[in-house]
């Protein structure tokens, strides 16, 4: 996408795309600045900020102003706004490879995707500020979050995102990770564990298939509910959904050789 802006030029009437006062209003909302404080900076009423972004129609010199108040270049808010037009719905192996290779980075992208602030982040994790900008500049360089002004990121990523099937971050879950998961018994006020087997028709085995893909979504609706609650109301929690066609190994021996079950 391509916004056709011209700079400097105070007789233009720009109205801006939704795209773009959509970008406009997360970035006052990720630092903290509400209609109030925008009205004061830049010298106008705040019922004049309201309808502005109401009717969504912004001249020139004021949205230059209010990028000023920003931090921003016109350029970087197209940019913002045409990054968050097309959130990512997959990583790219580089990019799952490249959190892979770095537990801080990984731990940082999560913190990001649930919207720690870095106050926060600081009363649970031991990284310094320039730490956290760093592994936040990072983040930004691989294309996985945005910076933004306040030690703050931005997610790139779509909300309900996947991993790459049988990419370097499911490779790492099932070499590394999958054992310490199952190890402890699953017994908390927290813990649920359902191993379940049967046999199904091709029809039920689609139905429960499209059961797990709903469920997944609902658990992404709820991350998506709790995001703004501070830490300590949270609990991180991992969910593992998983069906394939399988036998217990232990079940092989008895198996016919000729493939044909009685």
């Amino acid at each position: 996408m391509e916004y056709s802006i011209a700079l400097g030029i105070e007789k233009l009437d720009l109205s801006l795309s939704i795209e773009l006062i959509d970008a406009l209003k997360r970035n006052l909302k990720a630092q903290g600045i509400t209609y109030k404080d925008l009205a004061q900076r830049i010298g106008i009423s705040e019922a004049a900020i309201k309808r502005m972004f109401s009717v969504k129609s912004i001249q020139l010199h004021r949205i230059e102003q209010i990028c000023d108040v920003l931090g921003l270049g016109l350029s970087e808010l197209a940019a913002t706004a045409d990054r968050a037009r097309q959130p990512m719905s997959e990583l790219s192996n580089a990019q799952e490879q490249a959190l892979v290779d770095d537990p801080a980075l990984l731990l940082v992208m999560f913190l990001v995707l649930n919207r720690w602030r870095f106050e926060d982040m600081q009363c649970y994790f031991r990284f310094s500020e320039s730490e956290w900008v760093c592994l936040l500049a990072r983040l930004d360089r691989l294309g996985i979050i945005e910076m933004l002004p306040g030690n703050r990121g931005r997610p790139l990523t779509a909300r309900n995102f996947r991993w790459r099937c049988n990419g370097p971050m499911e490779q790492y879950f099932r070499r590394q990770l999958l054992g310490e998961y199952f190890a402890e018994a699953f017994i908390g006020e927290q813990d649920a564990l359902y191993l379940l087997a049967g046999e199904l028709s091709h029809e039920g085995v689609q139905l429960m298939r499209e059961h797990l893909q709903a469920l997944a979504r609902e658990f992404d609706a709820l991350l998506l509910r709790d995001a703004t609650l501070p830490p300590q109301q949270k609990t991180g929690i991992c969910l593992v959904l998983a069906q394939k066609p399988w036998m217990f190994p232990s079940f092989a021996p008895y198996l016919r050789s000729d493939g044909i079950q009685a």
